[in-house]
C-alpha cells in the first residue's frame, strides 16, 4: 500500500518546472530522481552534516527505486517527504514519498542507499555519532536503527 504524508518525518515543496514535462505532457521519470536527490541533500545541507566541498565523511549513492502511482505534470507543486527507514553503521536508506495538492496518496515513492565512505579513499566510514543523533528523528522504524 502507498504511503500517506504522515508516513514521513521531513518535507520540501519542489515546484515543477515548464521543462520537467516531456512529451506527454506529464513530468519525465528521470526528474523524480533528482527530486530524490534535491529535498534529501537540501536537508543534509540545512542539517549542516552535508559540505559537499570538503565535508568527510560523503555519501554515494550504491542503490535507487521508484513506484509510480500517479502523474505530475507543471505547473503543480510536490511536497516531498523523507524519513529513514534504516541507519546502519555506514549506510542509510532514505525513503521519499512525492505528494502533490488535494491528495493525501503519493504520486510517487522512491528510495535510496547511501553509503558513507571517506572523502580520500572511497572506503566506508562508520557515520560520526554527531551525524546519528541528528538523523535518528527520521527513523520510522526505531528498533531498526543500530546505535
Amino acid at each position: 500500500m502507498p504511503t500517506t504524508r504522515s508516513d514521513y518525518r521531513a518535507t520540501r515543496l519542489i515546484p515543477t518546472r515548464w521543462m520537467d514535462n516531456d512529451a506527454y505532457g506529464h513530468v519525465n521519470n528521470v526528474v523524480y530522481y533528482s527530486w530524490f536527490d534535491t529535498v534529501v541533500n537540501a536537508w543534509l545541507i540545512e542539517s549542516g552534516l552535508l559540505d559537499i566541498h570538503h565535508g568527510n565523511p560523503i555519501g554515494l549513492v550504491v542503490e535507487t527505486g521508484c513506484k509510480y502511482h500517479r502523474s505530475v505534470a507543471f505547473p503543480e507543486t510536490v511536497e516531498a517527504g523523507i524519513r529513514i527507514t534504516r541507519l546502519g553503521n555506514s549506510s542509510v536508506r532514505w525513503e521519499v514519498g512525492l505528494f502533490t495538492e488535494g491528495h493525501d496518496a503519493p504520486a510517487a515513492e522512491g528510495h535510496f542507499i547511501h553509503v558513507y565512505v571517506d572523502r580520500a579513499t572511497r572506503r566506508p566510514a562508520p557515520l560520526p555519532d554527531a551525524w546519528r543523533q541528528l538523523l535518528l528523528p527520521l527513523v520510522v522504524a526505531p528498533g531498526d536503527a543500530s546505535l
